[in-house]
Formats: structure tokens, C-alpha cells, sequence
């Protein structure tokens, strides 16, 4: 029986506010044969290419992540929100809705040349992801591609990585926001 990855998603209106149709992957992760999907998905056209980290946006990015760096036998780098890693670190401020936050990565996650696979769950407006794509670079990071279980292609997000030279890779796409 083949999943529909999209059929598994659950959607909640009007969450976080009225007008927002949030999509939720729990279900997804909760789901064994469909998660193992979406990694293999995401995973797939990274076979047997060099990889040296992934990295991951917090929070879902971190269980996306880790699951693609473990298939592709590469480290795995959080990136988090200001003020959640113990050692030293790089930040980035960036532009929410409303209002700036900052996330910060420990400076020696990347070597200077390393090949990073960006991912999170979604790829809405794009904020998040091309400040973590600019983070990484900062500290001299190939990025070679952000990796998104969902777009949201309304908001211009991955529009926006593929203007940084970021490839995007989704496998999933919702009208509307």
C-alpha cells in the first residue's frame, strides 16, 4: 500500500491565529511507515554524495535531522533559538511577523568547507531558513541544500533560498498559508 505523505498531515484551522492553516507533521512522525518514507525521501537524492553535516532548525528540524544524518552517515548541528547552547557560539538576528528573534549555532558545529544539508519540516516565508543558510555560511559552510518536508509556495519562501543558491528540495506543497 503506497502512503500519501500530504494525507497524513493534519491540518488545524485557525491555529496559531485566526486565518492560519497550520500543518501539523506530528501525525506524520507518528506514523512508522510513512516518517521512514519521508526520510528516505529526503535522504534520496544525497545518496552516495559526500555529506558532512546536516543541519537542523529547531525544533522539528532536529528530529528530521538527525534521522537524515544518520542515513547519510554525517554529524548532526542544531541550530537553536538565542540562548539554548552551552558553549560558544554564532548568531543571526532575523525578521519574524513581528518582531526580530536570533538563532545561534556553536561555532566549531562546521569546519570551513564543510557540505551541510540544511532541514526543517517547513518552508513557509522563509525567514527561519535563509537566516540559517547565512549562519552557516558565515562560519564557512558549503551549503548544498535546504531540505523541507512542506512548502508552502504561496509565501516565497524556497523562492527566497533559491535566490541565496541554495537548491530546495520539498516534498510536499499546501496552497495558502
Amino acid at each position: 500500500m503506497t502512503t500519501n505523505l500530504k494525507d497524513i498531515i493534519r491540518t488545524i484551522s485557525d491555529y496559531p491565529r485566526p486565518g492560519i492553516e497550520f500543518r501539523d507533521i506530528t501525525t506524520l512522525l507518528g506514523d512508522a511507515r510513512a516518517f521512514r518514507r519521508a526520510i528516505d525521501e529526503l535522504v534520496q537524492p544525497w545518496a552516495g554524495t559526500k555529506i558532512d553535516k546536516v543541519a537542523g532548525i529547531e525544533a522539528r528540524g532536529f528530529i528530521l535531522g538527525g534521522a537524515v544524518a544518520h542515513q547519510l552517515s554525517a554529524g548532526f548541528v542544531p541550530i537553536r533559538k538565542k540562548g539554548k547552547l552551552p558553549h560558544t557560539t554564532v548568531r543571526i538576528a532575523y525578521s519574524l511577523e513581528y518582531g526580530v528573534d536570533e538563532m545561534e549555532m556553536h561555532q566549531d558545529a562546521v569546519r570551513p568547507g564543510e557540505r551541510v544539508i540544511l532541514v526543517d519540516d517547513l518552508i513557509a516565508t522563509g525567514g527561519t531558513a535563509t537566516a540559517a543558510a547565512k549562519l552557516l555560511r558565515q562560519i564557512g559552510a558549503d551549503v548544498v541544500a535546504a531540505c523541507f518536508v512542506i512548502d508552502l509556495p504561496d509565501l516565497g519562501g524556497a523562492v527566497k533560498l533559491r535566490a541565496m543558491d541554495v537548491p530546495v528540495g520539498t516534498l510536499i506543497e499546501f496552497a495558502g498559508h
